[in-house]
């Protein structure tokens, strides 16, 4: 597969016009979905509402035009919604441009080196817990719209944890015209899809939300009383960099840029098997990143592939990466003639609009389900990635919760990687006397089950060698892995052999080990011979060397 092969080209050779109609209408009725959820994500991130729109027809158009998957649709998602917040409470919009940027380059060196198949080592236990976590903060943060709260002057509510304490001091401010738009309108969106999923319940939420509103005059915030509302294109910018911004801005670049490749790859799964089609990962990641540096230029936030708008957009006939095309056009439509009308929505309507996006994103079953089922360690994860994701943010989530994972995957590796010493036919038991394989006379037998890495290389150290013995064998075929500090101990073990004139044989080394024994000239250091292709042969080997060594000792006594 190569590296770099966007499905629109391929795709275009045999269009015809029955797939340009059923492209046409899926993507107008994503651009319908996507409208006011880009709106609502926008606010989320404490951006400007059109920046939402921007990012949908910029990174959309972008990554559907380069894109490795038929029917993927990108835009702002809420995953990105409290790291974006936190760039621009840190750094201003001129911060969350360059991060947004620096991600889209991340995420093109990905797939250039071909690491789209890599996302598979993120477990499930971080990639739900973090998930979990961003629908939790997107719920705390938009309480204060949905009980239309006034917080105190001077509030410094940028972390969820601020946000929550204010909502507690603030509680008194309650508005309860606010808490009934909100809930009448969350009423819509549980209800809607019963009686229609042709039309998005968001739209009718919002729509049917505004116009209660607006005709009984409701004293309840709207878009345009906190946010200047423009329509204009999107304009190119180049934003102003230094070295020091780029510094400080890396670690979020690099969680928006893990975070967009997961989600977008997932997104290319799901469609994948819906379609019966199997996606370029390399050419999805390059793509991605594209899309990104382009919304960041023309003033957009962070973009990915969204699940919800590709199912929506195969399941109304999308076939082809034309139909992400079209959303992308739609949208710019809308922005163009219907933007301004964006002000007289509800911040009620918005807050209960991302309730369900939350809900929907939160993956509580699989929570529970992970919960009972898992070891104690993937729990533990779990748990912790949520809580970080919660308290801290998703960069210090994701960084500890790898690092967790790994040192808990080599505690695992320890616990099944052990060396067994082989028992003398002649001291086994009667019933297992058939079953042994017959060891010459000063000859000891271990077997090495399990990979050896550093964090197994006391287990190697450990083995119990005796000064009397003559050869020592080591079985490895149950070894698939061998890295330098397991080799420093097996060296170690060689030389004290060898210093006590105790020849060590070599059976059944696998190809990696044996690599790696090579390259290091550990094994010209033994010897050829000493490696024998398994245990039938290694233990003949043995045989005459102990035969050898005693003739040589009749000689000389």
């Amino acid at each position: 597969m190569k590296t770099f092969s966007p499905k629109l080209f391929s795709e275009l050779k045999n269009y015809n016009v029955k797939t340009f109609t059923s492209d046409v209408i899926a993507g107008i009725i994503v651009a319908i979905i996507a409208l006011p959820l880009s709106v609502a994500l926008a606010i989320a991130s404490g951006v400007a509402p059109e920046k939402g729109l921007y990012t949908a027809i910029i990174a959309g158009f972008v990554i559907a035009l380069l894109g490795g998957s038929k029917v993927n649709i990108s835009g702002p998602t809420a995953a990105f919604a409290t790291i974006v917040a936190g760039v621009v409470a840190t750094y201003d919009i001129d911060g969350l441009v360059v991060a947004t940027i620096m991600a889209g380059v991340i995420l093109i060196l990905m797939g250039v080196f071909r690491l789209g198949g890599l996302i598979k080592y993120i477990p499930k236990t971080i990639t739900t817990g973090f998930t979990s976590g961003i629908a939790v903060t997107i719920v705390i943060g938009q309480l204060k719209d949905f009980m239309g709260l006034t917080f105190p002057e001077g509030a410094n509510a940028i972390e969820t944890t601020e946000k929550l304490a204010c909502v507690a001091e603030s509680i008194s401010t309650i508005n309860i015209q606010a808490v009934l738009v909100g809930i009448f309108s969350l009423v819509i969106l549980i209800l809607w899809p019963k009686v229609s999923k042709k039309i998005p319940g968001s739209i009718i939420a919002v729509v049917v939300g505004t116009a209660i509103v607006k005709v009984f005059n409701m004293e309840v915030n709207t878009i345009g009383d906190l946010y200047t509302i423009s329509k204009s294109l999107p304009a190119f910018s180049v934003p102003q960099v230094s070295f020091g911004m780029i510094k400080q801005l890396l670690p979020s670049a690099f969680t928006i840029a893990i975070l967009a490749a997961i989600e977008s790859l997932l997104s290319c799964v799901v469609s994948d098997g819906m379609i019966s089609d199997k996606h370029n990962s390399n050419t999805e990641l390059i793509a991605q990143g594209a899309g990104n540096i382009f919304s960041g230029l023309f003033g957009g936030i962070p973009a990915t592939g969204a699940i919800a708008r590709t199912a929506a957009n195969v399941k109304n006939g999308g076939k082809t990466p034309v139909a992400g095309i079209v959303h992308a056009v739609v949208l710019l439509l809308v922005l163009v003639l219907l933007m301004p009308y964006a002000a007289w929505i509800p911040m009620p309507v918005i807050a209960a609009v991302l309730f369900m996006v939350a809900y929907n994103m939160c993956e509580w079953r699989q929570f529970v389900k992970i919960c009972k089922i898992a070891p104690k360690s993937d729990i533990l994860v779990l748990v912790m990635t949520f809580v970080l994701t919660v308290v801290f943010d998703l960069v210090v989530a994701i960084e500890i919760g790898l690092l967790f994972t790994v040192i808990l995957f080599m505690k695992r590796m320890t616990q099944v990687t052990h060396v067994r010493t082989w028992t003398p036919v002649d001291d086994a038991h009667d019933k297992d006397r058939e079953r042994l394989k017959e060891i010459p006379e000063k000859t000891q037998v271990f077997e090495i089950d399990g990979p050896m890495f550093f964090a197994t290389s006391d287990v190697v150290a450990s083995i119990p060698v005796k000064l009397d013995s003559k050869a020592v064998v080591l079985r490895m075929r149950n070894v698939p892995t061998l890295d330098v500090s397991a080799l420093d101990t097996l060296t170690k073990v060689y030389d004290f052999c060898d210093k006590n004139k105790i020849s060590v044989i070599f059976s059944h080394v696998n190809e990696q080990p044996l690599s790696v024994l090579k390259k290091s000239q550990f094994y010209d250091k033994v010897g050829e011979e000493k490696f024998a292709p398994n245990i039938d042969k290694a233990l003949e080997l043995a045989e005459k060397i102990c035969k050898e060594d005693f003739q040589t000792e009749q000689i000389s006594g």
